[in-house]
């Protein structure tokens, strides 16, 4: 019984693990497409708060 309490614990750390990669690199592409545009975009500032957001929260 405890070892699969075990295994089922790592199991899902490694999930957020990953989860956590994932949104970061979201963030980050988010951060590199607002830095690209020449002008205030409004919805480029909002996907990058909001995949900031998302990392920060988890």
């Amino acid at each position: 019984m405890f070892f699969q309490r075990a295994k089922l614990k790592k199991e899902f750390d490694q999930q957020f693990v990953k989860l956590m990669q994932e949104t970061k690199e979201d963030w980050q592409q988010a951060q590199r497409i607002e830095d690209f545009l020449n002008d205030y975009n409004l919805e480029a500032m909002a996907k990058r708060k909001i995949a900031e957001s998302i990392h920060f929260y988890l």
